[in-house]
């Protein structure tokens, strides 16, 4: 037991947030500002017993409102209403188009007003009791377009009155950003309730095939799990029931009810907690499915506001008590009990988080909202593998029976043995051959991949590949603020030495060109390719601008000292290049890099070609390395 109350210690650590304090300064926008969370410049203050107008709300005191000052605003359960006030700063020379995100989708009623006093500060009215389509941007969350013109300030009042927990998590996104993180969120979803789908069908399936009341327990449990959090996380309001506005409410009550009404009873009935073997525990766990199914039917009668403090106490308790269940028959070494255990673990997590948080006692942030919907999918992972075990030790059982009975009759017993050995020589043969047949396509891939990324004249590699590699490249030295430098070759008059001597010489001469680029490009990570036709591509990733220049000298000496014989006569080619050193300013500057090192060649070619020319940004003079004489 030590060992369970260290790891929830430092679960709890890991969730605990230092509360960061603004000194009352207004939240700033600038150019590259992406997302600001509001959390900490969030001014609140509680409304009398009556209904107060904007007007008094914009004339209070300062010293009536309340800094909220922490990374999340959570005020708990409770009967007041709430306003809050945050000040918004745009510090860019251009105007700034934006969503304000409220990021609670249970959250009642909500009066939004924006630069109140002034025309067109009309009250925005927002909230789980209005129809889903009279959002202004359809979204599970509330979100709202926000203009903020160049250089000035902007205040947004919030009037909140909710029977759920007063949470008001406010960011402030850039349209672009906040619809890029909306694909992640869509795709986390959609693995989630992906996985929950595949697994309600196989154990429907499973139980439909081999009647075992524990499987219908279980897709009773694993359906009504995503659907609470559906209802929880605003999507079922979105998708499911867009103009129910009161059973959005009740749903949550109904649906976390019935999860730990189906899983007590698929916990008593698969891991065995009897009358005979653990009667307090069992009567415990019977008392509180009983208490669950009367709290599921209640909700759709007794209001969301009498119901989720009783229900949240409810889940707490049910989660709590199926981990006791699975270790106290993990120590009586049902072997059921150790998938489960390990599930319950997962689940428990999850749910505790949620609670916390929904009493304040824990932030709200993405681990904390999100923690049951990853702990459940790897819960009902580890509980369908528990399920599967099961069959599976039932299967050997059986089997075992099987084998006591076909003892008696030795001939039947030895012909059986003999169908089986050959079976499995059978599936080991074919298993053999499968394995064979998959590594021999792996190798054909790999080859594949190889020549389709490999110039077949040079063995350099092609254009396609150096982009892809490019605009990773481009990427990563972005991210981690990295110099990245990049040589475009192109060998002098070469058109003029393919007239003359041909094309077969010409290819000649691009391999032996391609070879002296090969010997300086020797780093793991470094890059080199033949873009097109005579010109040849370097990149260095993480090199500064003095390395660059001595790969690009050292590879145009390399090219002009190397002979090349063409019949009875002995050639030297020269190259020109352009040489880019920079640090991208973001993660799409491929075009801009490329044409700045192009633009370079271009000017060593235009200074008498056979030397280095260094780009330099505007307003300065490109730098000439290499002057031949």
């Amino acid at each position: 037991m030590q060992t369970y109350y260290r790891l929830l210690c430092l679960f709890l650590l890991l969730f605990i947030s230092v509360p960061a304090f603004s000194d009352g300064q207004p939240a700033t926008w600038d150019t590259d500002s992406e997302r600001v969370e509001l959390s900490r410049f969030v001014d609140y203050w509680q409304e009398p017993s009556g209904p107060v107008g904007i007007s008094t709300v914009t004339d209070l005191d300062t010293r009536a409102w309340s800094r909220n000052g922490s990374d999340s605003i959570s005020l708990g359960y409770g009967d007041e209403v709430y306003w809050f006030r945050v000040e918004l700063e745009n510090v860019a020379d251009h105007e700034a188009v934006t969503f304000l995100e409220i990021g609670y989708p249970v959250l009642d009623h909500i009066e939004l007003y924006m630069n109140p006093g002034k025309p067109g500060s009309e009250a925005l009215v927002l909230g789980d009791k209005q129809p889903f389509y009279d959002r202004p941007i359809d979204h599970r969350n509330f979100v709202v377009p926000v203009t903020l013109a160049a250089g000035k300030k902007a205040t947004v009042y919030l009037r909140v009155d909710t029977t759920s927990s007063m949470q008001v998590p406010l960011t402030l996104w850039d349209q672009d950003a906040f619809y890029s993180a909306e694909q992640s969120r869509s795709m986390f979803e959609g693995l989630y309730y992906g996985i929950v789908l595949v697994m309600v069908l196989y154990n429907l399936f499973v139980f439909m095939a081999v009647g075992e009341r524990s499987f219908l327990h279980y897709v009773g449990y694993i359906t009504t799990m995503p659907l609470f959090l559906a209802s929880l996380h605003g999507v079922a309001f979105q998708y499911l029931w867009p103009e129910s506005t009161w059973w959005n409410d009740q749903s949550i009550i109904v649906f976390l009810n019935l999860v730990v009404l189906f899983g007590g009873m698929f916990s008593i009935s698969f891991i065995n907690v009897t009358r005979e073997n653990h009667p307090g525990l069992n009567r415990w766990t019977v008392g509180l499915v009983m208490v669950a199914g009367m709290l599921a039917t209640a909700g759709f009668f007794v209001p969301y506001r009498y119901m989720i403090l009783p229900t949240i106490l409810i889940g707490a308790t049910g989660c709590s008590t199926m981990l006791v269940l699975s270790i106290v028959r993990w120590v009586r070494k049902d072997p059921a009990a150790r998938y489960y255990t390990f599930a319950w673990v997962f689940m428990l997590f999850g749910g505790i988080v949620l609670a916390l948080s929904k009493f304040t006692m824990l932030p709200r942030n993405l681990l904390t909202e999100n923690a049951t919907q990853v702990g459940s999918a790897l819960g009902v992972i580890l509980l369908s593998i528990a399920l599967a075990d099961r069959l599976d030790r039932e299967k050997k059982r059986v089997f075992l029976a099987q084998q006591r009975l076909l003892r008696e009759e030795r001939k039947a017993r030895i012909a059986q043995e003999k169908s089986l050995k050959i079976q499995q020589e059978a599936n080991s043969l074919l298993e053999k051959r499968v394995q064979e047949r998959t590594q021999d396509l792996e190798s054909l891939n790999e080859q594949l991949l190889e020549l389709n990324a490999t110039d077949a004249l040079t063995s350099l590699k092609n254009r396609g590949h150096f982009d892809r590699a490019f605009q990773s490249a481009v990427v990563r030295a972005y991210r981690y603020e990295e110099q990245l430098s990049l040589l475009v070759l192109d060998i002098d008059h070469f058109k003029k030495f393919n007239d003359s001597y041909g094309h077969l010489v010409g290819d000649d001469c691009l391999k032996m060109v391609a070879q002296c680029i090969r010997r300086f490009v020797t780093r793991p990570q470094d890059l080199a390719a033949r873009y097109g036709g005579e010109e040849f591509v370097v990149m260095l990733p993480d090199t500064p601008e003095a390395g660059a220049i001595q790969v690009a000298e050292r590879i145009r000496t390399e090219i002009e000292r190397t002979a090349f014989r063409v019949s009875d006569e002995m050639l030297h080619l020269t190259v020109s290049i352009g040489v880019c050193s920079v640090s991208p300013g973001e993660a799409g500057a491929t075009k801009e890099i490329f044409g700045w090192a192009d633009e370079a060649l271009y000017e060593a070619k235009g200074r008498g070609r056979n030397r280095v020319v260094v780009w330099e940004s505007p307003g300065q003079a490109m730098m000439t390395v290499v002057s031949p004489a």
